[in-house]
């Protein structure tokens, strides 16, 4: 497979030569050439502008953290269908999936099951992580469409100092498209193919506009329907009653819906997202092959926010916002003792989260080169429920309420042009265990025109959530541990930011972080049951470096990760991180509107839930063809996943490996009225 890759990389190389090609003056009008040669060299200086990394805008060579952006370009180039496949592509983090969810790793720790509680996700500075698990959504289940994504900021390293909990090993900031993106309604269908025995579609409809002296509007509405894979199974090739194969047991429904409007100083927002998965591995114990085990997550939000620049360079930002959350799981239990009947038993696990939230911000410039930001935040959960029971039994009705409160300050001091300084501070108090405090800081050193050094400091925690402090089911199987206290993360980071002629830029880094005090599921030997409690302790170390280019028709991004994450007391490496992950994207203007984009990914071996078994290297070939424009306001893309069918799987939290998709296939179509 790795000399199939090398080949395709030289064919790759020697098919984008110059002379090949037609010229990118012929397939795009100037105005289209200007603003990406202006964009690219805005990026080559340091000067594209994010808003993550502070909660207020600022050039990414500023930003006291090292930064990549995504842009919309980029997920429609190499044809990304969920944050998921956005996430496999950016230096340092990775992706897991069970076959019911995905999970993010970054920086060597990704344990499987993790539920994304340790990265922060938000749209438009909105927080998505659940009240109840404190899990970012990420595959098909993400509350939004990727086609309404304007950029993703990824923000790496500890980020409490402003955002709190969850904000542990970096914050994911989606942005969304405004109107002019939008600029006439839009039509998008999709059509996916995996073998005789999958097929699945998605349509999507999108709308935007700005009324002459009035609001700005976004409207968008997405359908996705799939029937779902046949998978093997070894753990379950169990003669003569079970051949390890499963039918249809995959499936995946999803709707979601987003909306915004501004005018003037105000902006409303409301999304809102609910899908059903089918889960095929037989997790939990459950009755390998039956259908009717599956989990169901609604999510939603509305936001109402302010902003308005006062005299005296004063910014001040509001916000008041109402969400959302509810999971249902079914699992299907062979459960023959008496009084229960001789037929299996579906068993409901159900979760509700309401709260309501405000936050107020106040930004202050002094001497045109200072900056002081200070704020507030308040939220107010009203419902964290939680509810076990089978047809005869209620085995766990959890009724619940909290609020949580923070505090944060941060200074941006520039004793000299080249030389600025960054330095936040929050404190969260929490009805459950108390307070906690958290700083950051940076300094930012110009050196040359195109040469920036960052040297970064933070310490970050997260809170238990609902599930960790209460969650217990009469006995059967887990108890809750109500005396939980906050994970920390002392995180030490170098960023050297260097642009190389006109058309390279290079990032490099080298970081090292420690945790203490990291929840993690046991069994106590007093009862054998599973219990959540305050024993892991991580160090790691790593280092990245990422090369960004641009010549003529051709462009492309490398990177390589380097990581070493162990546990402290065994000197062990993690489960499930890798030491070695490289990532190549590619993109050329091949014939007239029609662009090839190749990505590469490779990853190294991962230790699995098995002592002394792991889960083999890999490396997956994608290639999507974008032909924009091929008739008047149509946009076709063809993908091809994996292009080599490589075999491999994940480390599982209850297997050994899970295998992952093999070659598959999607076409997409958009039109625009």
């Amino acid at each position: 497979m790795r000399s199939r890759a090398a080949f395709f990389l030289i064919l790759t190389a020697v098919f984008f030569r110059p002379e090949t090609v037609l010229s990118e003056e012929t397939t795009k009008t100037t105005k289209q050439i200007i603003e990406e040669e202006e964009s690219w060299l805005n990026w080559l200086g340091g000067e594209t502008v994010i808003v993550g990394a502070s909660k207020y805008e600022q050039k990414i060579s500023e930003a006291p953290a090292s930064v990549s952006v995504i842009t919309a370009r980029d997920i429609k180039r190499y044809g990304y269908r969920t944050l998921a496949d956005i996430l496999k592509s950016i230096r340092s983090f990775y992706v897991t999936y069970d076959r019911d969810y995905n999970f993010v790793g970054t920086r060597g720790f990704g344990p499987p099951g993790d539920y994304n509680t340790r990265v922060l996700l938000l749209v438009d500075g909105h927080r998505i992580n659940d009240d109840i698990y404190d899990q970012a959504y990420i595959g098909t289940d993400f509350i939004l469409d990727v086609d309404l994504i304007d950029k993703i900021e990824v923000i790496r390293g500890p980020s409490s100092s402003i955002y709190g909990t969850n904000a542990f090993f970096g914050v994911i900031n989606v942005i969304t498209k405004q109107a002019k993106d939008l600029s006439s309604p839009e039509l998008s269908g999709e059509l996916f193919l995996f073998d005789s025995t999958y097929d699945a579609y998605k349509l999507r409809g999108s709308y935007g506009h700005k009324f002459e002296k009035g609001p700005e509007v976004v409207v968008s509405a997405s359908g996705y329907d799939s029937k779902g894979q046949r998978l093997y199974f070894k753990e379950f090739d169990q003669p003569p009653d079970m051949d390890g194969w499963v039918k249809g047991g995959d499936y995946d429904n999803n709707y979601s819906f987003f909306s915004k409007a501004a005018f003037q100083d105000f902006s409303f927002h409301a999304a809102f997202v609910s899908r059903e998965k089918g889960v095929p591995t037989g997790a939990w114990g459950t009755m390998f092959g039956d259908k009717r085990t599956s989990t169901n997550d609604d999510r939603g939000y509305l936001e109402l926010k302010y902003k308005h620049s006062f005299e005296k360079q004063i910014d001040l930002q509001a916000r008041l916002y109402y969400d959302h959350y509810k999971y249902r799981a079914y699992y299907v239990y062979d459960n023959a003792v008496p009084p229960n009947p001789p037929e299996p038993i579906v068993y409901t696990d159900r979760s509700w989260g309401e709260w309501l939230g405000a936050e107020v911000q106040a930004t202050k410039t002094l001497y045109e080169k200072h900056k002081i930001t200070v704020g507030m935040e308040l939220q107010d959960h009203m419902r964290q429920d939680m509810r076990f029971e089978d047809p005869f039994e209620v085995y766990m009705d959890d009724k619940r309420s909290s609020t949580n409160w923070a505090l944060y300050a941060q200074g941006e001091i520039r004793p000299l042009k080249d030389l600025l300084f960054n330095a936040g501070l929050r404190h969260d108090n929490y009805k459950s265990f108390g307070g906690t405090t958290n700083p950051r800081l940076a300094a930012i050193y110009n050196l040359y025109e195109k040469t920036t050094l960052k040297a970064l400091y933070g310490i970050a925690f997260r809170a238990p959530n609902n599930y960790e402090f209460y969650y217990q089911d009469n006995g059967t199987s887990q108890k809750g541990n109500p005396d939980l206290k906050p994970e920390t993360i002392n995180t030490y980071e170098a960023v050297l930011e260097q642009g190389i002629g006109e058309r390279l830029r290079a990032t490099v880094s080298a970081f090292y972080y420690n945790t203490k005090d990291l929840i993690v599921q046991e069994v106590d030997p007093a009862d054998n049951l599973f219990i959540y409690k305050n024993v892991g302790e991580v160090n790691a170390s790593g280092a990245e470096l990422e090369l960004d280019g641009r010549w003529d028709i051709l462009e492309g991004r490398f990177s390589y990760t380097y990581q070493d994450a162990r546990d402290k007391k065994t000197k062990s490496l993690l489960i499930n991180s890798p030491t070695n992950m490289v990532r190549l994207n590619l993109s050329a203007q091949v014939i007239e509107k029609l662009s090839i984009n190749p990505e590469i990914q490779f990853m190294s071996k991962r230790k699995t839930i098995t002592p002394g078994e792991y889960a083999g290297a890999f490396t997956v070939v994608n290639l999507t063809l974008l032909s924009q424009d091929l008739a008047k306001n149509l946009t076709l893309s063809f993908s091809i996943y994996n292009l080599f069918n490589e075999k491999y799987g994940d480390p599982g939290a209850e297997f050994e490996t899970i295998k992952q998709d093999g070659r598959n296939l999607r076409l997409k179509l958009t039109y625009s009225f």
